[in-house]
């Protein structure tokens, strides 16, 4: 059975989302592999993704052992939403002494001093 990965994505997409109808998935061949393509209505993209990607990695995962059992490589690809925006990473300084900038830190007897002004 050729497209058994097609068949095993939609129904466990499926199963996952809200909006089962809504569900798209394309196939391409090449010389690469098996590309799926996977589109969901924008408010089931969380359960796609999963918390901090775990069950999209899963998918992907049990999609490559299908892809072996057919000697094919196969590639998920999940479509962004259209107008949907990434937000932007931010990072908060850390926790003084946890992996500060080496700016920020002080030379022991720097350090001393700050200790007998105590």
């Amino acid at each position: 059975m050729e497209e058994a990965d097609k068949i095993f994505l939609e129904y466990v997409v499926k199963a996952l989302v809200d909006n089962p109808n809504d569900v798209k998935i394309d196939r391409t061949v090449d010389e690469m592999g098996v590309l799926i393509s996977l589109t969901v209505n924008p408010a089931d993209m969380g359960k796609i993704i999963g918390r901090m990607g775990n069950t999209a990695k899963a998918i992907r995962t049990l999609l490559r052992i299908i892809g072996m059992k057919n000697n094919a490589r196969v590639n998920l690809k999940i479509n962004e939403p259209e107008g949907s925006v990434r937000p932007e990473a931010t990072h908060s300084a850390p926790p003084a002494g946890h992996g500060s900038t080496p700016s920020s830190f002080k030379t022991v007897d720097e350090a001393m001093d700050d200790l007998k002004g105590i």
